[in-house]
């Protein structure tokens, strides 16, 4: 069972990272790509929605932002990872 969680979690993390790159491309992926990344978007869209309140993006230059949900995000899963 914590294989099984850890796995989980870690596809999660792996996920959130191709999800934050592919976000901006979304229109233009094909196949089980799209697929793949509507899977993805279902999970954390609604997550990343409850954090962009408490941490608005992030000016990092000029037309520049971070999103800071997702570093939210991604940090409680790796603690969540670390304590599996």
């Amino acid at each position: 069972m914590k294989l099984l969680l850890f796995l989980v979690v870690s596809i999660l993390i792996v996920g959130l990272f191709l999800y934050s790159k592919l976000t901006p491309y979304k229109d233009r992926l094909i196949g089980n790509y799209r697929t793949t990344f509507n899977f993805f978007d279902s999970i954390f869209r609604p997550i990343l929605a409850i954090f962009k309140p408490f941490a608005p993006p992030a000016q990092v230059g000029t037309g520049i932002a971070v999103d800071m949900s997702q570093i939210i995000l991604i940090v409680i899963l790796l603690i969540v990872l670390k304590f599996l």
